[in-house]
This record gives C-alpha cells, sequence and structure tokens, in this order.
C-alpha cells in the first residue's frame, strides 16, 4: 500500500485558496468600477452637452435625419436651473403663505364685531380686512401651483354682496422669477360668528373694478387712414425701451464689441439664438458693451407662405427688459449714431479693431484696447456664422448666457392668460405632426398613433375623463380633435385668439413697438406659446415616448 504525502495537500488547498482569493478580488474590483462608472455616468442633455454637440444640433441642415423640432421653443427660463440664475432680484418679497394669513388675523382679531347680530354686515364693506384674508385663504386653498406674492385692497364690484380683488403671482413650474397679476370678482356670505365667506368665486380677470389702469399712448399710425382708431395703451410693467448712450462722453468712455450681420440672418429661431448667444457670451467675457441688431428675420418654416420674414422685431420674441438687466447691451442705431457724431467732431477718430476670421479667437482680443472690436462676417457659409467664433479653444472660455434670454413678457402674458382660464387645473398633449406625420419612411407609424381614433384610445388611459385638455400641436386642421370633445374639455391655441386680435393688450403693445404697424401672430409666437402652456400641465404627454413608438429623430435613432 502506497503512502500519502502529508504535505500534498497543503499545497493544494494554499493554491485553491489562493486562486480564490484572486478571483474574488477581481470581480470586487469589477463592481467597484461599475459602481463608479454608475454613479457618475450621466446621460447626455441637448441643454448642457459640449459646444460641438449643441452646434450640431442647433445648425443642421434641412434635409438632415436629425432635424431639431421645431414645435417647442425653449429659451433660459425653461433650462435646468444649474443654467439659469439662482437668485431672484425679487427674492425679499415674502409670498403669502398659511403663516402669513394667520399672523394678519391676530392683528385684525381686536376687529370682531361684539354686537349680537350681523346685521350690518348686509352690505359687504370691502375695505375691510377680514375680507381680503379671506380671499387670501379661499386661493391658497384652490390654487396649488400659484405662488401670490401680494394683494391690492378689495374694491366693490357690481352688487352690493361682490368684491373686486387684484393680486400679483408666479407660477411654481416657471423658472423665472416673473409676476404676473389677475384680478377677480368675489360673492360673498356671512358665516359663523359674522364671519365672511365666499359663496361664489369668478374666472380669470372677472373682477373688472379692481384691473390696474394702464398708460394710453397717442400714437400716430402709418398711414393716417383711421383717425377715430383708439389711442394704444401701454403695459407699465413691461420696459423695453432702448436705452441710450447719452453724452459723447459716455459713447467714448466705453468699450463695445460689434458684430456685423453673417450667415446666421434668415436661419432659424435655434441656430439664431445659439449665434446671439455666443456673440454675447463674448463681450462678457471681454468685459464689453455688446452692440444689438433688434432686427430679426424669422425663417420661412415659421411663416404660412414659406417666406422669411425681415424686420421683425426682437422684442416681439424675447424679454428686452431682462436682457437689459442682465447683460451690458446697446441698440445698433445708438451705437452707429453715436459713433459718426463723435468721429464729426474729433480729430481723433474712434479706435477700432476689425477682425474678419472668427479664427481670431476671444483669447487674442482680451487685451485689446480699441473703443470698438468689430467682427466682420463677410466670408461663405458656414465660415460666416457668428457661432464659429465659439467653437475650438473659445468653448473653454465663453459660457452662452441662457439666463439671459427669456421669451417675451407679452407671449408669456398670453400663456397665463389660458392657463388661467383653465383655473391652472388642467393636463397636456404635445401632438406632432406635419412634416414628420407624412414621412413614412423615417416616421412610419406616427401618422396612425397620433389619428383621431388612436388618440382617445390612447388619452383615455392616461388623462381622467372631463378634465381640462389642452393639445400644443402643429397640426392645422382645427377640427381634427374632435373625437376627444366625448371625453375630455378640450383647449387648443385658436380657442384663444382673442388675445392676440385687434382689440387686445398684445395687438396694442406690440403696435407700439413696430410703428403703429399691425403685428402678425406668427408661428414661432404661435410654438412658444403652446410649449409654455404644455409645461404648465399636471399631467404632460408627449408624441414621442408616450404615444408613438417611432424615435423622435427618425428611424434606428432611439
Amino acid at each position: 500500500m502506497k503512502e500519502t504525502n502529508p504535505g500534498a495537500d497543503p499545497i493544494g488547498q494554499n493554491l485553491i485558496k489562493l486562486i480564490s482569493n484572486v478571483c474574488f478580488s477581481v470581480f470586487v474590483f469589477s463592481v467597484l468600477i461599475f459602481t463608479v462608472i454608475a454613479i457618475t455616468y450621466q446621460p447626455p442633455d441637448p441643454w448642457l452637452e459640449s459646444a460641438p454637440a449643441l452646434t450640431k444640433l442647433f445648425t443642421q441642415t434641412e434635409n438632415a435625419t436629425f432635424k431639431i423640432d421645431d414645435t417647442v421653443a425653449k429659451t433660459g427660463e425653461d433650462l435646468q436651473t444649474e443654467i439659469a440664475r439662482a437668485v431672484s432680484p425679487t427674492a425679499d418679497i415674502k409670498p403669502i403663505t398659511e403663516e402669513v394669513i394667520e399672523k394678519e388675523e391676530v392683528e385684525v382679531s381686536n376687529m370682531t364685531l361684539k354686537s349680537s347680530g350681523c346685521e350690518d354686515l348686509e352690505v359687504v364693506n370691502c375695505s375691510d380686512p377680514r375680507v381680503l384674508i379671506t380671499v387670501e385663504k379661499f386661493n391658497l386653498r384652490l390654487f396649488k401651483s400659484i405662488v401670490f406674492l401680494d394683494y391690492q385692497t378689495p374694491v366693490n364690484g357690481s352688487k352690493q354682496d361682490e368684491c373686486d380683488v387684484s393680486w400679483r403671482f408666479r407660477n411654481k413650474k416657471e423658472k423665472s422669477w416673473r409676476k404676473y397679476r389677475d384680478f377677480r370678482r368675489f360673492k360673498f356670505a356671512i358665516g359663523e360668528n359674522c364671519s365672511y365667506k365666499i359663496v361664489h368665486a369668478g374666472g380669470w380677470h372677472s373682477g373688472i373694478n379692481a384691473r390696474r389702469m394702464r398708460t394710453r399712448v397717442n400714437s400716430t399710425r402709418s398711414g393716417g387712414n383711421n383717425p377715430r382708431a383708439a389711442p394704444l395703451v401701454r403695459d407699465d410693467e413691461i420696459n423695453d425701451t432702448i436705452p441710450s448712450l447719452g453724452s459723447e462722453t459716455n459713447f467714448r468712455k466705453g468699450k463695445y464689441l460689434y458684430y456685423s450681420r453673417g450667415g446666421d440672418y434668415c436661419k432659424g429661431m435655434n441656430h439664431y439664438m445659439w449665434s446671439f448667444l455666443c456673440g454675447l457670451g463674448e463681450a462678457m467675457y471681454l468685459n464689453r458693451t455688446f452692440v444689438m441688431d433688434l432686427s430679426i428675420c424669422l425663417a420661412g418654416n415659421y411663416n404660412p407662405d414659406g417666406k422669411d420674414q425681415e424686420g421683425k422685431d426682437f422684442r416681439f420674441y424675447f424679454d428686452f427688459e431682462h436682457l437689459k438687466e442682465e447683460a451690458s447691451i446697446v441698440e445698433e442705431g445708438e451705437f452707429l449714431r453715436g459713433w459718426k457724431k463723435w468721429d464729426r467732431s474729433h480729430k481723433k477718430k474712434v479706435p477700432v479693431k476689425k477682425v474678419v476670421t472668427h479664427k481670431m479667437t476671444p483669447m487674442q482680443l482680451r487685451k485689446d484696447k480699441s473703443t470698438v472690436i468689430w467682427r466682420q462676417f463677410d466670408g461663405q457659409e458656414p465660415e460666416n456664422y457668428w457661432y464659429r467664433v465659439c467653437e475650438g479653444q473659445a468653448a473653454k472660455y465663453i459660457q452662452r448666457p441662457w439666463y439671459a434670454l427669456w421669451k417675451s413678457k407679452r407671449l408669456m402674458n398670453i400663456v397665463t392668460d389660458i392657463s388661467g382660464r383653465m383655473d391652472w387645473d388642467f393636463d397636456a398633449v404635445h401632438v406632432i405632426r406635419g412634416e414628420k406625420a407624412q414621412n413614412k419612411v423615417l416616421w412610419p407609424h406616427l401618422d396612425a398613433d397620433t389619428s383621431p381614433d388612436a388618440l382617445v384610445a390612447k388619452l383615455q388611459g392616461m388623462i381622467q375623463p372631463w378634465r381640462n385638455l389642452y393639445i400644443a400641436t402643429n397640426e392645422p386642421f382645427y377640427n381634427y380633435f374632435d373625437k376627444l370633445r366625448s371625453h375630455f374639455k378640450v383647449h387648443l391655441l385658436d380657442d384663444y385668439k382673442e388675445l392676440w386680435g385687434n382689440t387686445s393688450d398684445w395687438y396694442n403693445e406690440t403696435m407700439l413697438l413696430n410703428s403703429g404697424r399691425p403685428v402678425e401672430f406668427d408661428g414661432y409666437m404661435r410654438v412658444a406659446v403652446d410649449t409654455e402652456v404644455l409645461y404648465r400641465g399636471k399631467t404632460r404627454v408627449e408624441t414621442f415616448y408616450n404615444l408613438t413608438s417611432d424615435c423622435k429623430d427618425g428611424i434606428n435613432t432611439c
């Protein structure tokens, strides 16, 4: 019988243990690496990607498969809070909360009636602080998505038991800190202990006696064909007047960055914003005032006839007042007048640095002392695009100030009006059709998936019956969504045409900007309003990811 070697077993066992330990260490290390990657990886956000990726996104050609969605209009207030300014200039305004109302009640507690009856309250005293407290409680309970900022003292309504009340507010879903105004009519009755209670509340803007008076402007209209026309009305809360350079000395003390018109003119609005913010970002980097052309050419895809429209005013689409607060800018006409005036009256001309290529980087211009740095874009496309300045190494230094570019307050007033008429209690669906629904090669199922019958079947499983349903869409046929009206309270943008009609505030105010000439409510304005109302819906349904299996950017791109 053979004797076993007693040393063989420990060696084999040690070898097995060693291999096991190595394998376990490799496994633990792999798990650790995977965990770190999972924690630190973030999927690409189209608003936070690198400059080259965003350049591709914003400037794709019309025939590209990856075509930017022109059914959504995003500006600075729609972007993530990492990009937007975190501190509001109105941060010192304390909103009306339950705690604030409780303090108000304590302050007026000594005004409680001591008489046994409530005969004195047969006629509601609208100036009684308890009336306002009752309205504040009612609004706070009813409108959960609204931040109430301040109230005006209630005034008499049309009857003895009615009061009209005005307040300013902001929507919790809006990332900007802009304030809006509502005024409603309330009907009161007497409750327990002679307290007030609201028995009926009017709808949006029903309290007309509490409406703030607006400034009337006598403007001579172009052509003078309507001598009986009412004077135009200006919203005093919107200050988009063009700032003046002041004296010649003030002009000469300034430092300016001037971009001449380039190939970006008449391109899509996303292309325009991408290029404009490049120029504004360079001006901030160079610590210079940006010379700004307020005249915009609206691309044909936003116009029914498909033709580009020149002569549009920047202020039709964007918040010029907010831009003035966030950046140092001067209007081009004002700048050129100041420049010519100086050169005519002085032997020593204004020092100018002309830059004829985008390859001259902002970093190379950082120490330039010239009064005017004049970038000229006279080459061929795409070399003459403004955004080329911010490519390459410059992308590391130039930050596009998205926080400075908001939608026009006048357009946002329309958004607020539409939302307010639905009492801020609505759901929204974004139905994309148009060219994409017609293109069966890239979007084979979109047309069928957004047909009236398909929409009824799908939305019934997503939206509660008889809810207010706002439909943001590029479908031109108004009656296309009629089948949904048997299940929901359907709202479309065209249901609110009077908000930009010839008797509206928007119509009058934009005429003032346009030298008394009427302004068309164009395709981009429609998209901007649709987008913002969509974002305010309590439940939001998107075409891609919710209604169709097709990919947003075409087949095989999900």
